[in-house]
């Protein structure tokens, strides 16, 4: 069985500097090990808020490497050097607000500054882009809540068949026939 490609991309002036260990992508691929049986293989970038080295980063893991799913931390915010929404919108083809509405509802339940996060989510070719905030805590509760319908999207862009760990996630996929 072929390994799907899944990008996770830290966006972070700080940690791109080596300032501070990247938890919020190790907290990606956590949950990702946690909640998918079917192989996988991660392709890493830690990036400046630098909506276009964000751009070249993103086009190269759709495009060149292949990836059905790239995921972002950080970058979300009304902050001057947040750029990740504007990076994720001009290299998309199509975007899906319903997951940053999802994700903004989920967090309200839990801080009131939720309302400030622009996190959004797209379709470049045959890859998702999912834009996560930076704290290891809100991405899990973002992560979970729009988890169950990644699968799903990334099997009607035509990508690989994303197998989850009913264990630990339920997904959604309508019945067939």
């Amino acid at each position: 069985m072929e390994h799907a490609k899944i990008g996770i991309i830290n966006v972070s002036d700080r940690a791109s500097r080596g300032e501070y260990e990247d938890i919020p992508g190790k907290e990606v691929k956590r949950l990702l090990n946690l909640w998918l049986v079917s192989p996988w293989d991660s392709e890493y970038a830690v990036i400046p808020d630098e909506q276009d080295q964000l751009e070249k980063e993103m086009i190269r893991m759709a495009d060149e490497v292949g990836c059905c799913l790239i995921v972002t931390t950080g970058g979300t915010g009304p902050a001057v050097r947040d750029v990740t929404p504007e990076a994720t919108i001009a290299v998309c083809d199509k975007m899906l607000p319903g997951f940053g509405e999802q994700m903004r509802q989920v967090s309200l339940q839990y801080v009131p500054t939720a309302i400030l996060s622009r996190q959004t989510a797209g379709i470049r070719g045959k890859a998702l882009i999912v834009n996560l905030p930076g704290k290891p805590k809100a991405i899990q509760e973002c992560l979970e809540a729009i988890f169950p319908a990644i699968p799903y999207c990334i099997d009607l862009i035509e990508g690989p068949y994303l197998e989850p760990n009913s264990d630990e996630i339920n997904v959604f996929r309508p019945k067939q026939g």
